[in-house]
């Protein structure tokens, strides 16, 4: 079993009042952090199989194709980095 630096390529957190943080996984795991995530987080929607709108254990985002993921309204990192954890490992 990995830890979340395995899969994890960056985090970048957005501006504004709303606390988004930006994941962006590691090009060579990209199809396994979808597998993992859409397995585990419940798809809200779906378009063309490109852009996912998912919830899991309250916290919502939003999973690209592209191996990008943002995350809405988290307190901080830590919070984050807990969540990812629960959907990757």
């Amino acid at each position: 079993m990995g830890a979340i630096e395995d899969y994890v390529a960056r985090i970048e957190e957005t501006c504004g009042e709303e606390r988004d943080f930006v994941v962006v996984f590691k090009y060579d795991k990209k199809g396994e952090v979808m597998a993992k995530i859409l397995q585990k987080a419940k798809v809200e929607k779906s378009i063309s199989r490109i852009i996912f709108e998912l919830t899991f254990k309250d916290v919502s985002f939003r999973l690209y194709g592209t191996g990008k993921a943002i995350f809405r309204n988290l307190k901080d990192k830590d919070e984050l980095k807990n969540v990812l954890s629960d959907l990757l490992l």
